[in-house]
């Protein structure tokens, strides 16, 4: 009896010991921190960092809280822009919580607050805009609800980090209308192309029959005026031929007269001063018909 008493209050030591440790012992991941009730209470000071951290059991209560990024999805909200426009945008807001101790101390349902106020803030961005500049300046208008939105969870200990519109829906007639001005863009696009194309062959074309033509024309030119050179030395080669024909001539009819003053009855003789030039002339056409073979004649 005795011995099972001394068990039963080991064994209630044990369990007591090992609730302890439940309670005192706590493992805090790396993406996490903990904020620490002491008695209802906590502080800056009570905010504990990632590792193996210890409490005062019963009196201590631990809180987690996740510090990594996370979406919340806002659903398609159908909006009026400045111009009186309804269009239907929906977005994501990536956030993530940076003060932990703000975090806890906040409104419970932390999404459903951010969703509430994305919308409501959407709303507000959208109707200071026309219905053009929010089909054109989807980036502005992502950075305008990421500041605001911002503004709003600081409180909580948020921290919204990116906002993204994920599809703009104009109305009907609107894209209608927007369907129209892109096929008349293509079309125009589409007609410059075309006679840009045209120009551009054109241009080849007439560059090519100028460079053809400007050939031609030098050839014609380098013709002439090898026809030219040739017809001067022509017209060289014949002067030079009738003048030494000229000096034969004339030659020969000084011969001519010679005889027939040697052949007249006349007592006087008059003998011309070219009469040495004339025997010279005389001896250079003979010696330019006597036959190359003279030696033989010797």
């Amino acid at each position: 009896m005795e011995l099972a008493v001394a068990l039963g209050t080991v064994l209630f030591l044990v369990i007591v010991l090992l609730a302890i440790l439940y309670l005192s012992v706590r493992v805090v991941q790396q993406y996490e921190k903990m904020v620490v009730f002491r008695l209802g209470r906590t502080n800056e000071q009570m905010v504990r960092e990632p590792g193996l951290r210890f409490l005062v059991p019963v009196i201590d209560r631990p809180v987690k809280v996740d510090l990594r990024e996370t979406l919340t999805e806002v659903p398609s909200q159908t909006t009026i822009t400045k111009d009186n426009a309804p269009i239907n945008v929906d977005f994501l807001v990536y956030w993530r919580i940076q003060d932990p101790l703000k975090s806890v101390l906040a409104p419970q349902r932390l999404d459903d607050m951010l969703l509430g106020v994305a919308s409501t803030t959407l709303r507000a961005v959208i109707g200071d805009i026309s219905l053009d500049e929010v089909l054109s300046k989807r980036e502005q208008i992502n950075e305008v609800l990421r500041v605001k939105l911002d503004e709003v969870t600081e409180r909580w200990g948020g921290k919204v980090t990116t906002v993204e519109i994920r599809e703009i829906t104009p109305p009907r007639d609107v894209q209608d209308a927007m369907n129209r001005q892109l096929s008349a863009e293509r079309t125009r696009r589409a007609v410059i192309t075309e006679s840009e194309g045209n120009r551009q062959a054109a241009i080849n074309v007439a560059e090519g029959q100028k460079q053809s033509e400007i050939l031609k024309a030098e050839g014609e030119r380098q013709a002439a005026i090898l026809r030219a050179e040739g017809f001067a030395l022509a017209i060289r080669s014949i002067n030079e031929s009738a003048s030494i024909a000229d000096l034969k001539t004339m030659q020969l009819q000084y011969l001519e007269t010679l005889k027939s003053i040697g052949s007249s009855s006349s007592s006087k003789v008059v003998v011309p001063m070219e009469l040495s030039g004339l025997a010279a002339g005389i001896a250079a056409i003979a010696e330019a018909a006597a036959p190359t073979g003279g030696g033989a004649n010797r």
